[in-house]
């Protein structure tokens, strides 16, 4: 049987949206917005501490800008950048719109978001921010440092996570809820001396983010190591803006006959990367079959079949289950399109940098799971080919290269490639077992930037503990 909670008719009329959630309504109920149980005479609501910041980016012409979306494939669970989005003035989706400064904080509006509290403190005049975040500035009268994690502490997220949000699936909380919560009226001194405790610990953690890979660093490495390939070359040839083709080399790799400059340039560094290379196939050889998947109406709501998005295929070459979508719709073949494990997936579509990312479902599938129609699901020979060999090749610097050169479309923030991109592309494709080597090498290394992963999460974890013990404590001290 259910736990039954009653909500007074008052409780009610207090929000002005006369929301009629269970979740909500305990918060403030049983919490008053004190969600830290303080036992201080003094509370005051974030809203007098943090002051909404919103400075629209003004795009200049003929000048790239980095957007930063709320997405995972964009910013890490340790508050880093990993990647950006190039826009420019003619070219950048309307949710990118926020100029930031390094006294600003941000935080995600998503609930579930991976990422923590933002705050940055670099030169940040070409970084374009999504309006997905909620932006603040700190009064004077605080810390921002310690506000910022205040906002990072795991009891705060618990209830942006359970209790506030709206909607189900991918939702979001009103930044107006947020600014509702309670903590005490702390002083400044008490504030910079819980801040001068918390410092080793957060030196603690820059050394061990010194130590940290990404993933797809990662993968570049082994591929570039087992290859003999220097990647700043790559990098030096990826720069160049001008250069010359021999006339006989046209048509090298190039069934269309392209006169393009992007065509040619990719030409130019292919060359370059698989000069040493004696295991270079063309991909057709190896394609058994492929399929696009199918978007049918969607929502929010967790009700009938869930859908995959972009955002679930990740840089590490893996397929993320935590579906965001659902549907009521059905049609004949429907289980056709169901995920299964070891299927290997294709972005189709996307932004030029993340076009093209692969990924297998390495996990086992226990309910039915569509794949939607910006997806492409490869079949391969298996006795030629290792899929998660695979995905790591086409997430590498050597997809990157290829796929970013061949997607077509103008607007470059959302570009496609077709199952004839796939079938072109020319690969580094030694037998099974070398894949399985190079695959094992990638893995190791993986799992061992995963114990420093751990170790940055328990320095974390102190840190919130510090913060909360300081909002809870403090008036009992007196």
């Amino acid at each position: 049987m259910g736990l039954v909670k009653s909500i007074k008719f008052s409780d009610l009329m207090s929000d002005e949206l006369f929301r009629i959630d269970s979740k909500f309504h305990f918060l403030n109920s049983e919490f008053g917005w004190n969600i830290f149980g303080s036992c201080s005479n003094n509370l005051i609501p974030l809203s007098q501490i943090l002051r909404p910041y919103y400075e629209n980016f003004t795009y200049k012409v003929n000048k790239e800008y980095k957007g930063i979306p709320t997405g995972m494939s964009y910013l890490d669970e340790f508050g880093e950048i990993i990647s950006y989005q190039v826009v420019s003035k003619k070219n950048h989706p309307n949710r990118l719109k926020y100029k930031i400064n390094n006294n600003c904080i941000l935080i995600s509006s998503l609930k579930g978001a991976r990422t923590p509290a933002l705050q940055f403190d670099f030169n940040l005049d070409d970084y374009v921010f999504s309006n997905g975040f909620y932006i603040f500035e700190v009064k004077k009268e605080w810390n921002k440092k310690f506000v910022l994690n205040l906002l990072r502490t795991v009891r705060l997220k618990e209830i942006l996570d359970n209790n506030i949000y709206r909607g189900i699936g991918i939702s979001s909380y009103r930044e107006e809820d947020l600014l509702k919560i309670r903590i005490p009226n702390i002083s400044l001194d008490i504030q910079n001396k819980t801040m001068e405790m918390i410092q080793p610990l957060e030196n603690e953690i820059k050394l061990l983010k010194l130590k940290k890979q990404e993933d797809l660093e990662i993968i570049n490495e082994v591929f570039a190591n087992y290859f003999n390939i220097d990647l700043d070359e790559v990098k030096k040839l990826e720069n160049i803006k001008q250069f010359n083709l021999p006339f006989r080399l046209s048509g090298l790799k190039n069934s269309s006959l392209r006169t393009s400059y992007k065509w040619h340039k990719l030409e130019t560094i292919q060359s370059y990367i698989y000069k040493d290379i004696d295991c270079i196939q063309k991909l057709d050889k190896f394609i058994t079959s492929m399929n696009n998947g199918w978007s049918p109406e969607s929502s929010e709501v967790e009700e009938g079949t869930a859908i995959l998005g972009q955002e679930h295929i990740q840089k590490n070459g893996t397929i993320s289950l935590n579906a965001s979508k659902f549907t009521t719709k059905t049609k004949n073949n429907i289980e056709n399109f169901y995920i299964k494990q070891n299927d290997f997936f294709v972005s189709r579509g996307n932004t030029v940098e993340l076009v093209a990312l692969a990924s297998v479902v390495t996990d086992e599938v226990e309910e039915n799971i569509l794949y939607p129609d910006l997806y492409i699901r490869v079949d391969f020979d298996d006795e030629f080919v290792n899929k998660q060999y695979m995905a790591f090749l086409f997430n590498s610097f050597i997809g990157r290269v290829y796929f970013k050169h061949v997607a077509k479309g103008k607007n470059q923030t959302m570009v496609k490639v077709s199952a004839k991109e796939l079938y072109d592309f020319h690969v580094p494709l030694p037998s099974i077992d070398v894949q399985e080597e190079i695959l094992k090498e990638v893995e190791l290394k993986i799992e061992a930037q995963q114990n420093v992963d751990k170790e940055i999460e328990e320095k974390q974890l102190e840190i919130s503990e510090l913060i909360e013990g300081v909002i809870i404590e403090r008036e009992r001290k007196k």
